[in-house]
């Protein structure tokens, strides 16, 4: 039973690739021409290609989205540090259909733009960030303040890549704790609940249909926090999230073993 249901996996997966290239060569002539018009403009509508994109790739892969507000939802009129958890190869067009009717810029791996086609997308999109390089890393910051102060939202994975521990999280970087005093942007934490059983890290070729809860927490202010508050801030939204996260019952944690009982 396991092998065929890992044989159906596999060709949804492949089937999930054919609808992601087919839509990626459909857009991709609109790529490059919006890529001569700026990172701001030219990428803000590149952006909305992304949120078609999303739409339609999820719905043709039979996932539906369920909107959890645990907290008031975001303002329009506001910028965000959005922060989130990263834990599958979906995250992306979850994100996508996470945050709707604002601009916002997403802080990704560089080495993403190796990819055919895709990579292209990928650069005139992304804030790109080689996280093993101290420098490259400062370099990011400084972009993702520039991004704010245009009046953008920006999205980081402050866990920086997959969580492969089976706890809620894994631990946190301190870029987005400290672009969100630097430039006193509040964050907003955002959790991808089913990303996991939809299409875990272990394997691209685990893709499934069904469920995609996004949850959206109340929002964490920074107002008047200065540098020397990053460390308390990063453990006050990680606390949040894995609360959160742990109430939700997300089906990556491993729960504790239960204590045997006997009886004499």
């Amino acid at each position: 039973m396991l092998y065929i249901k890992r044989f159906l996996q596999f060709i949804f997966t492949l089937y999930g690739l054919a609808v992601f290239i087919s839509f990626l060569l459909l857009i991709f002539p609109l790529v490059v021409a919006a890529s001569f018009f700026g990172k701001i403009k030219g990428g803000n509508f590149i952006y909305s290609l992304c949120h078609t994109w999303a739409d339609v790739f999820l719905f043709m892969l039979g996932i539906r989205t369920q909107y959890i507000y645990k907290g008031t939802p975001a303002d329009p009129s506001k910028q965000y540090v959005f922060v989130f958890n990263h834990i599958a190869y979906m995250d992306i067009p979850f994100i996508m259909k996470a945050i709707r009717n604002r601009h916002f810029r997403v802080l990704g791996k560089a080495e993403m733009t190796k990819i055919p086609l895709f990579g292209f997308l990928y650069r005139n999109t992304v804030v790109l960030v080689n996280r093993n390089n101290a420098h490259d890393r400062a370099k990011s910051v400084m972009q993702l303040k520039s991004i704010i102060k245009k009046g953008i939202s920006i999205i980081i994975s402050p866990e920086g890549t997959f969580n492969m521990t089976h706890r809620p999280l894994k631990s946190f970087y301190d870029g987005a704790f400290r672009v969100a005093i630097e430039t006193q942007t509040p964050i907003k934490p955002i959790l991808f609940l089913d990303a996991y059983d939809r299409n875990r890290y272990t394997s691209i070729f685990s893709l499934t249909p069904g469920k995609s809860r996004i949850v959206y927490l109340d929002e964490v202010p920074v107002d008047g926090l200065t540098t020397k508050d990053v460390a308390a801030l990063k453990n006050q939204v990680y606390r949040i999230m894995e609360d959160a996260l742990m109430a939700f019952n997300a089906s990556w944690i491993e729960k504790p073993a239960k204590e045997n009982m006997s009886t004499q």
